[in-house]
């Protein structure tokens, strides 16, 4: 029997599920043409791929090493695939954006707007997810691109600098926490306001709680929420102020950066990519605006 892709697909689809029929679900066909398929694997192969003995299917050593490069000949298909229908010109084109949350408030916006100006024939995809699920999403290339916070990242992967984030405290217009004549805030002060802050799912929180504590001070948390968007609706229209990258007022006027002293820690933001994957010519183009976007914006070079 000669051996075919969705002979590959099958196994991997009962490795995973270790069951023949939530793969089979999942691959739209009966449970005995899958049972079938994988067999004819076994015999073409002369080895026993899968243990059918426990209540949950699994991986034979033997099966291991073949699913280990059957993975990678089908990653490395679909890149072919991409490579072949990637157009030099840009009139058409696919990227798979993934970023950590923070930067959907104040970078993926003008990014996009900056993508669609030039390319319009470009479609993008953009996937808001923690660090570490861009870094595993690149090497088994669900993500073309990623824009995460700087290392130490995980052998495969490359990362190019892009700027510096800087987090400050932000208030809105029914916050009396600004100085007129621009003097950082001492955080001790903060011990006796309100603020809202991002919950402890985000990254930036853990940054934030970090300073606060070394600075041995508790802030009274009065709001917490699980996205920016929601936090910039609170500070303009209460006394509240909240942490965030002082990047986000940018684009809401009625916001404010207010130093503190001493400073938050800053933070390196770099653009990631799998270092054998292939370049299309919409990646290649992305990250020529990105650093055209963050010059122009005037973001802080990482040091």
């Amino acid at each position: 029997m000669a051996l075919e892709l969705r002979h590959l697909r099958y196994l991997l689809a009962v490795a995973d599920h270790g069951n023949f029929t939530r793969a089979a679900e999942e691959l739209h066909i009966s449970q005995p043409t899958l049972s079938q398929q994988v067999k004819q694997l076994e015999r073409t192969l002369g080895t026993q791929l899968l243990d059918r003995t426990g209540r949950t299917v699994r991986l034979t050593d033997a099966g291991e090493a073949y699913a280990h490069h059957a993975r990678g000949a089908l990653r490395d298909l679909a890149a072919a695939e991409r490579a072949v229908h990637d157009v030099q010109d840009l009139s058409r084109g696919r990227l798979r954006l993934a970023v950590t949350p923070t930067f959907t408030a104040y970078l993926v916006g003008p990014l996009v707007a900056e993508l669609h100006t030039r390319h319009p024939g470009i479609a993008l995809t953009v996937r808001e997810a923690t660090q570490d699920r861009i870094e595993t999403g690149l090497l088994a290339d669900e993500f073309d691109l990623g824009i995460a916070f700087a290392g130490p990242h995980p052998a495969g992967l490359t990362a190019t600098a892009l700027f510096t984030e800087t987090l400050t405290l932000v208030t809105g217009p029914h916050h009396p926490a600004a100085d007129p004549a621009g003097r950082p805030l001492p955080v001790r002060e903060l011990a006796d306001r309100q603020l809202a802050l991002l919950s402890a799912d985000f990254a930036t929180r853990g940054h934030i709680d970090g300073y606060f504590a070394r600075h041995r001070i508790s802030p009274r948390i009065a709001v917490e929420a699980d996205s920016i968007q929601a936090l910039t609706e609170v500070v303009q229209r209460t006394p509240l102020a909240t942490v965030l990258p002082d990047a986000v007022t940018h684009d809401h006027p009625r916001l404010t950066p207010v130093p503190l002293d001493p400073a938050l820690p800053t933070r390196a933001v770099a653009l990631l990519w799998r270092t054998d994957a292939y370049e299309s010519a919409a990646a290649r183009a992305f990250t020529r605006l990105t650093h055209d976007l963050v010059r122009t914006r005037g973001y802080p070079p990482v040091a």
